[in-house]
This record gives structure tokens, C-alpha cells and sequence, in this order.
């Protein structure tokens, strides 16, 4: 069995063996050829990271590491050659290492239990699960008094407050962010509102609300799917879906979500409805608490998904994973 990295026209060969491998489990989407050409031609695609199993010339099972997102995928293989999954997983666990990411992750569907029993055997713990929301705009609540709400746009002097509201959700560091909000290429900065407190005193709350005619409609999307989604707070850096009409927000005290998220949301969902926007989507991760349960009373759930990380210092390495 030989390990190599990406070369050119495994584009392919990896679309059709995922699909020869995967077709049977719940909710099986095909890849495409143009699928994976996206992801290995897009700018910073490092082929280093890519992984193939190789038994008499012939690719039998591949497993990816995206360095910038600290992700991993599951090692796909062929029936008859299972033997390469603990190979290449090996590869890509070592090859984050190498890269000095200090933990991984992975998210598949919930249902899809070889996949998530795999992980599990290679040290991987459930962290949380992404909750996946949505609401008809005629069934969100309104606030009588929103037009004396101190809501305004996000401006670069709010961005210490909001990495402190984000702490232990937003994934970039906050050295990141004036970036990542003010020159995003999918959504414009005016899109992000705050929330100032009665006294003036700073942000109370950060919340986005992002409308576009192609993006997908909520009520459409496969609620189950491993999908980030753009814009909500928790996604920044990852592969998200876009989808049309996402609400998302962070707040500096957990007492003030219920009536700080309803203030932007009344502002976003007023804003976005004069669009294209018929039901808002939302997303939510089970570990922030607080923000759950505003979803939980205003949107109704459409699904939810598992995400496991796995923490590679040393003194947490698992047991070998077995071949066969």
C-alpha cells in the first residue's frame, strides 16, 4: 500500500470513489468532478494536505486535511481495501501536527454512524452539535418600541467588544476580524448591526442579518447536511453555504440575549424582508447556551449536527487505530 499526496487528475478519481463508497448512507449527495476541482484549485489549496492510497497504481482511498480550517474529512476507501483508512488517517494527523495545529475537527451527518463510530476509535469527542433554525418572516415577533432602540452599523472601533462578546464562539483571533468584517467578498460590512447600551457606554450587542436572491432558500436546504452557514457567529474561517436570510448575533451578557436578540433582530428581518427574504435561517452551536434558547422560543429547529474535535498534544494521543 503506498501513501502519496495530490497530483494532477485525481480530481476524478476522487469524486467517483466517494461516491462508489458513500452512495448507501442516509441523505448521500454525489460529488462532482467540478466539486473537488473547486476546492483544488482555489487559492491556498495546498496539495501537501491531500492524501491517496495507491494498491498496484491504483487510487483505492483518499483523506483530506484543510490546514486553515484545522479540519478533517473521513479516510474514504474501497470496498476490500479498509486497510488504508488508519494509513492515510495517520498521514493527515501527523501532517497537523506538523503544521502546529493543536486540534482537529470533523462534522458529518448524525446519522451516518460508521462515519462518527470511526472517529470516535481515533480519539475524537463530541464538542457540540450545530443547530440548524428557521422562522417564517410573518411569524417572528415585533418590537413595539424598536424605533427607540440605539441600533446602529458596526464601525472598527467595536471590534475589541466584539471579540469579547464572541469568546469561546468566534474562531478567528480578534487581530483577524477587522478583515474578515470589513472586506468579506460575500457580504458587506453594513449588513452588521450593534446594539448600544441605554447609557451609551458600548455595545450590548452585535447581530447580522445577510439577503441575496441566489443564496438558497432556508426552507430547501437539507437540514441534517454538514453545513455552515455563512455569517452565523462560530463559521468565520470555515466552508459555509450560503444561504438567504440568515440572522445570527452575539451578546456581552447572557441576561440580555432574549431582549438584545430580539431588538436586531426586528432591525435585521425588517431589513432584509424589503428584499428577497420571505423566512429567516439561523445556526447555532448547543455550547453557547444563552443563544440556544432565543432560537429555541422564536425560530422552530429544523435539524442539527455533530461536530467532534480531538485535541493532538501528546498526553491525549489515542490508542493506534487498527488496520483492517
Amino acid at each position: 500500500m503506498n501513501i502519496r499526496t495530490f497530483q494532477s487528475g485525481d480530481d476524478r478519481v476522487q469524486a467517483l470513489l466517494f461516491n462508489a463508497v458513500a452512495f448507501s448512507l442516509p441523505g448521500f449527495k454525489p460529488a462532482t468532478v467540478d466539486d473537488v476541482k473547486k476546492r483544488t484549485r482555489a487559492r491556498g489549496f495546498d496539495p501537501s494536505c491531500r492524501f491517496y492510497a495507491e494498491a498496484n497504481g491504483e487510487i483505492v482511498g483518499y483523506c483530506v486535511l484543510e490546514p486553515e480550517q484545522s479540519r478533517v474529512s473521513y479516510p474514504w476507501c474501497r470496498k476490500g481495501f479498509e486497510s488504508a483508512a488508519p494509513l492515510l488517517f495517520e498521514a493527515v494527523v501527523r501532517t497537523a501536527r506538523e503544521r502546529g495545529l493543536a486540534k482537529v475537527f470533523a462534522a458529518y451527518r448524525r446519522d451516518w454512524d460508521s462515519v462518527l463510530g470511526f472517529f470516535a476509535n481515533a480519539g475524537f469527542v463530541k464538542a457540540r452539535e450545530m443547530v440548524n433554525f428557521a422562522a417564517e418572516a410573518t411569524d417572528l415577533p415585533t418590537v413595539a418600541s424598536r424605533a427607540g432602540l440605539p441600533i446602529r452599523r458596526l464601525e472598527r472601533p467595536d471590534i475589541p467588544a466584539l471579540a469579547q462578546m464572541g469568546k469561546g464562539l468566534i474562531r478567528l483571533p480578534e487581530e483577524s476580524l477587522e478583515q474578515y468584517y470589513f472586506a468579506n467578498p460575500y457580504y458587506p460590512v453594513e449588513a452588521f448591526l450593534v446594539l448600544d447600551g441605554r447609557d451609551r457606554t458600548g455595545p450590548v450587542a452585535v447581530g447580522v442579518g445577510l439577503e441575496a436572491s441566489t443564496w438558497a432558500d432556508v426552507r430547501k436546504v437539507d437540514p441534517l447536511a454538514p453545513c455552515f452557514r455563512m455569517g452565523a457567529f462560530g463559521t468565520e474561517g470555515l466552508s459555509t453555504k450560503r444561504v438567504n436570510g440568515l440572522f445570527s448575533y452575539v451578546v456581552a451578557r447572557p441576561e440580555d440575549a432574549i431582549p438584545a436578540g430580539l431588538g436586531l433582530l426586528a432591525m435585521a428581518s425588517e431589513e432584509m424582508t424589503e428584499g428577497t427574504v420571505s423566512a429567516i435561517a439561523a445556526q447555532c452551536p448547543t455550547d453557547a447556551q444563552h443563544l440556544l434558547q432565543f432560537y429555541r422560543r422564536y425560530f422552530k429547529e429544523q435539524g442539527r449536527f455533530p461536530v467532534y474535535e480531538r485535541d493532538l498534544s501528546a498526553a491525549n494521543e489515542p490508542a493506534p487505530l487498527r488496520q483492517g
